[in-house]
């Protein structure tokens, strides 16, 4: 069933050095402090800070393995995500929906066309992405999207508060799998 937050059609399109301030304040309102709750997605409970930077931003999009996919509705940025390439995989990265549009659909949308992005543009074999670990309700949605948990952990960069201020001792990213075949 199409909603009224999916019917309005989405223009994906690589991102620009113009956009790093406008992406910076979506991916900050997706997961971080007060307007992050008006989403599902907020990390606001676990993490304070910053979840990224301009200089972050740029760095995608400058890196040539590397694009920052914008998502535009009616001509204003609604979403973005990162895709780099390694090797025969992709990486899935800084996936944010502005918080008002979550729940809508437009997610799976936006992940169903980087999994072609990468299976088209690079061949890719695999989607890869790290989730912190004690975040079950997002897991839950990836793996209904076909990821599934590896049980590999990278440790948080814990002291590096460009990533952010920690809230708890225990947190850790999990690699999520998805064969793209």
């Amino acid at each position: 069933m199409e909603t009224a937050a999916t019917a309005t059609a989405l223009t994906y399109r690589d991102a620009t050095d113009a956009d790093v301030d406008e992406l910076v304040a979506l991916v900050e309102s997706a997961y971080r402090g007060d307007d992050s709750r008006a989403g599902w997605t907020t990390e606001a409970d676990i993490l304070e800070g910053q979840r990224t930077d301009p200089e972050g931003v740029r760095a995608v999009i400058k890196s040539p393995d590397s694009r920052l996919l914008t998502v535009e509705r009616d001509g204003r940025i609604v979403a973005c995500c990162q895709l780099e390439h390694r090797g025969e995989n992709a990486y899935f990265g800084m996936f944010a929906v502005s918080p008002l549009l979550q729940g809508a659909g437009l997610g799976k949308l936006i992940i169903a066309e980087a999994e072609r992005r990468a299976r088209e543009t690079w061949d890719a074999k695999e989607m890869q992405m790290t989730v912190i670990s004690v975040r079950d309700d997002l897991i839950a949605w990836y793996e209904r999207r076909g990821y599934r948990r590896t049980g590999r952990m990278t440790p948080f960069p814990y002291g590096e508060e460009r990533f952010g201020i920690p809230q708890r001792d225990d947190l850790q990213f999990e690699l999520l799998v998805k064969e793209l075949g």
